[in-house]
């Protein structure tokens, strides 16, 4: 069930305010709700001119996701442009130890910089929140190191108050199911590999295409253990035969239900520095 606060108006305009400031900025665009309200805010407070948008594509993310944020970008007005970011060919961010964010980050970054400064656009932004401060989030290590902006964590709207904002501006994807890329899916101290990927990433279209709303596949080897919403639960199982044919299909040997369902960032709970896993 999606948590909404009431719209805060005068967050809101905090945020405003502190987009006009900006003068220009090229906004690191995902699909996401943060990001598409931050775009949306840049494009009614500078114009399509002064607020661009850069979508990343990667193995770690999936066709579908990247193809819904080309539609809304272009349902925006949103002048977008697309980069290939190649997060996965660093060791840094194979050898997936905690601090994986800060190395993909790093190199969505890096790989804007010279975009932004092509375009004259003044500054990069991005759609840190205020949860952010409080969660495992070592890409936003990244982004303050480059002085990348992040207006809604700046004017202190959380998740919750970014939705209830989104709704009240229109924006479509204001309910979409969090998600996170598709290395989130590995344990840490398991190499991510684009095979890999590519097996989540298959796994998951199989169950989304069932009808289930929220879907994690992690990663365990040969064993893909399902995450759904509680709600879902009943469904899975009811629907198990199906279930089991799209995960399978997928290349898993092996098909679980985690019966504590869904939870973001599961895995960390996982890491043991002296872990040697690397199937």
């Amino acid at each position: 069930m999606i948590q909404l606060d009431r719209l805060d108006t005068t967050a809101l305009s905090r945020v405003r305010r502190s987009i006009r400031a900006l003068e220009s900025v090229l906004v690191a665009y995902s699909g996401g709700v943060d990001s598409s309200l931050l775009l949306k805010l840049a494009l009614e407070e500078l114009g399509p001119e002064r607020a661009r948008a850069a979508l990343a594509s990667s193995p770690a993310y999936p066709a579908a996701e990247q193809q819904a944020a080309r539609d809304l970008a272009r349902s925006l007005g949103a002048r977008l442009i697309e980069v290939d970011t190649h997060e996965v060919e660093l060791r840094a961010y194979r050898e997936n130890r905690p601090d994986r964010c800060f190395h993909c980050k790093e190199e969505l970054f890096e790989t804007l910089a010279p975009i932004q400064a092509e375009l004259g656009l003044r500054h990069l932004a991005y759609g840190a929140t205020a949860d952010d401060v409080a969660d495992h989030r070592p890409g936003h290590a990244s982004a303050v190191r480059r002085q990348v902006r992040f207006p809604l964590l700046e004017a202190g709207l959380d998740k919750a108050a970014i939705r209830a904002a989104a709704r009240e501006l229109g924006l479509p994807n204001w309910d979409k199911p969090s998600f996170a890329c598709l290395s989130s899916r590995v344990p840490h101290g398991t190499e991510v590999t684009p095979q890999i990927l590519a097996r989540i990433g298959a796994a998951e279209a199989g169950l989304l295409g069932l009808g289930f709303r929220q879907v994690r596949v992690r990663h365990h080897g040969e064993v893909a253990r399902i995450e759904v919403a509680v709600e879902e639960m009943a469904r899975a199982l009811n629907l198990r035969q199906q279930v089991v044919e799209a995960v399978v299909s997928a290349g898993y040997t092996f098909v679980a239900l985690d019966l504590q369902g869904y939870a973001t960032g599961s895995l960390n709970r996982t890491w043991k520095p002296q872990s040697s896993r690397t199937r």
